[in-house]
């Protein structure tokens, strides 16, 4: 049902190195770029995630209770994208771990402080 998710940067060089390297182990590039977006995914694939600057031209805020979850192909990629978040100036929000029976995840804020997580089932 979801074709794409933005989430709101005030500084788009900073939020395209974060997402390009998460993209990139999750086997994605960039499908869309412009002035003031980037967009990340598939075309006419699973959901894909865009930074942009909003378009009313105020600062980007982060939404209390808003989170973009990204599905991870086993418990090794939800590790690596964790770290790579952190590497790439993100902030721990929970470490990878178990979250109930059969599910695996690890939390974590990009630079703009937008939550996120890398998920898997099973």
């Amino acid at each position: 049902m979801i074709g794409y998710v933005t989430l709101g940067t005030n500084d788009l060089p900073r939020a395209a190195a974060f997402y390009d390297a998460i993209a990139a182990d999750m086997g994605v590039g960039r499908m869309m770029e412009f002035p003031t977006y980037i967009a990340w995914g598939v075309a006419d694939g699973p959901a894909g995630v865009a930074v942009i600057k909003p378009f009313d031209g105020q600062p980007a805020t982060v939404g209390n209770g808003v989170m973009v979850a990204l599905q991870a192909s086993d418990r090794a990629q939800v590790d690596r994208i964790h770290a790579l978040a952190l590497a790439h100036g993100g902030v721990c929000e929970g470490p990878p771990g178990p979250r109930g029976e059969g599910f695996y995840a690890g939390y974590f804020r990009d630079p703009d402080g937008n939550k996120l997580n890398a998920f898997v089932m099973g």
